[in-house]
């Protein structure tokens, strides 16, 4: 794709077909939504293409006449060697991107290139570019490459037409036998490289498991986590960012996270709870990335608790809710506990009609948490609905710490939450909430030769 700056961003028209099962509402989410992924690229949209057909042509996506009024207007559009673009004049300069809101064939996609002259980015291209330019970790990194490659693969055959007689054939020098084409030795070593990739990946996730198995160990509990989850662009970072006071990455654009971030809810609670932030949904998210992001989504199925971050500004939340939903299901983790957050309802617009939203929202899910990540008192708030999630299995409980066992009294003010403290010339007693197990294993500590009581004993 040519290279693009905020002071010269590249020109792209967008070509869509729509269709009849689509409504009218989807459908024109689907266009803001891939003009939004343009902007990410740095794309600069100049016009859309709009057709309406039963179902795509075969051989070239759109209808014949619709691809020769796409190629008039963005040869009208050309400007000649020595012409300089003028943005008063509507002449920004030439047009070097189509964008076609659906995944296509490659022989639909050879064609449109062909006939407009131009290169052509259908849906699923433009979301693996953008991943491709925002993996930072080698595990995104790798996961990006496994799907831009098994993207690429059954695409090699029109790319070896593109190039000719000469990119057909390659001498059996080197391959596994003489007169193996150029397609049949690439798709060999993309598959190679696919393998190498996924033995990479899976070594980064045992490490990945053994750093989450530290953890845990540390915490001397079970794992306390929370992971946010939702669409592309719904405010999770925000959300991350105000939930754990850290400095991550917040950004107004589709895909601006895509490694799993862990944090520490602050103020520290107990039990102490992790906070994760994962990749970002969106409609048609291609296959290849829900497989490939597994393991980052790994974070989603460890938690015991999922927050599903919603856009509550967005006249569109309910397909965004939908697809959440339906990628949680994907990866089986459809059945874990969650709070709907509609963020951003100081966005929907005046006291008024934001109360009106929040009414709206509260009859339709009456366990919401409806807030801005940009409001502190809604922060608290949602930070008290985590809390109060993790502490629902506590107990409450009495220990008595002789003075010949005091060092103990930070393990029970980590692990516990102190109600009180009294002490006399024996020792000291807390009157603590915190989980059974830990309880009963600073029973043990604190006197080895008294067997620890059961849990539904009464202080």
């Amino acid at each position: 794709m040519p290279a693009a700056s905020p002071e010269s961003p590249v020109r792209a028209v967008i070509a869509a077909v729509h269709l009849p099962s689509v409504t009218d509402l989807e459908f024109h989410a689907s266009l803001m939504e891939l003009r939004e992924l343009a902007k990410t690229l740095g794309l600069q949209v100049v016009e859309t293409f709009v057709q309406k057909r039963g179902s795509f042509d075969t051989t070239g996506y759109m209808g014949v006449g619709k691809r020769t009024e796409i190629r008039e207007y963005i040869e009208s559009q050309a400007l000649g060697e020595d012409e300089a673009p003028d943005p008063q004049a509507g002449r920004g300069g030439d047009i070097e991107v189509v964008l076609v809101d659906h995944e296509i064939s490659p022989t639909q996609l050879r064609k449109l290139e062909i006939e407009t002259n131009t290169e052509v980015m259908d849906r699923t291209m433009v979301i693996l570019e953008i991943f491709h330019r925002n993996a930072r970790t080698p595990a995104a990194k790798a996961q990006v490459e496994i799907a831009r490659l098994g993207y690429m693969a059954p695409r090699l055959r029109e790319a070896a037409k593109a190039a000719g007689p000469q990119g057909r054939q390659r001498s059996g020098v080197g391959g596994r036998g003489s007169g193996e084409s150029a397609t049949e030795l690439d798709r060999r070593k993309i598959r190679d490289r696919i393998a190498e990739l996924q033995e990479e990946i899976d070594a980064m996730n045992a490490t990945r498991e053994t750093q989450r198995s530290r953890r845990t160990q540390r915490q001397g509990q079970g794992l306390n986590s929370v992971a946010l989850v939702g669409y592309t662009n719904a405010g999770k970072s925000t959300l991350m960012r105000a939930l754990t006071g850290s400095e991550v990455l917040v950004a107004n654009k589709l895909f601006a996270t895509l490694d799993t971030t862990v944090r520490v809810l602050h103020p520290e609670s107990v039990p102490r709870v992790l906070v994760s932030d994962t990749v970002g949904f969106i409609k048609n998210l291609p296959h290849g990335l829900v497989t490939s992001f597994k393991s980052t989504l790994d974070e989603a199925l460890d938690a015991a608790l999922l927050l599903h971050v919603i856009d509550a500004s967005d006249p569109g939340f309910e397909r965004q809710r939908e697809v959440t939903d339906k990628v949680l299901e994907e990866i089986d983790a459809h059945e874990i506990p969650r709070i709907r957050v509609f963020n951003k309802i100081d966005q929907v617009g005046d006291a008024e009609a934001q109360a009106a939203r929040e009414a709206e929202l509260k009859a339709q899910y009456p366990d919401c948490v409806v807030m801005s990540a940009r409001r502190p008192e809604d922060v608290a708030r949602m930070h008290q609905a985590i809390v109060a999630f993790f502490q629902r299995d506590l107990v409450e409980a009495e220990l008595f710490l002789p003075w010949s066992a005091q060092q103990l009294r930070k393990d029970i003010y980590a692990t516990c939450q102190v109600l009180a403290e009294s002490a006399d010339e024996n020792g000291a007693t807390f009157k603590v909430r915190g989980e059974p197990d830990a309880i009963d294993k600073l029973r043990a500590l604190a006197d080895p030769d008294t067997t620890p009581p059961k849990n539904d004993e009464p202080w």
